[in-house]
């Protein structure tokens, strides 16, 4: 089954980050996670943690963001 899992950090309209998840299978909508954090670090922390759990089951990263 083609899959995917993307992880961005965006800021949001109330001064804090956001780490966006959408994961789901290829061409098909996927399903949306939105996780505030208080700043841009700890946000970006929790996206590599992530990162790194998510290539164990095994995705592939496609970008050199956090890979």
């Amino acid at each position: 089954m083609a899959r995917f899992y993307r992880l961005d950090v965006q800021p949001d309209l109330f001064g804090q980050w956001s780490l966006v998840r959408e994961w789901g299978r290829i061409g098909s909508g996927g399903q949306v996670r939105v996780t505030p954090y208080p700043s841009e670090s700890r946000a970006l922390a929790a996206q590599e943690a992530l990162a790194i759990q998510k290539e164990r089951r095994g995705y592939h990263c496609t970008t050199t963001v956090v890979c």
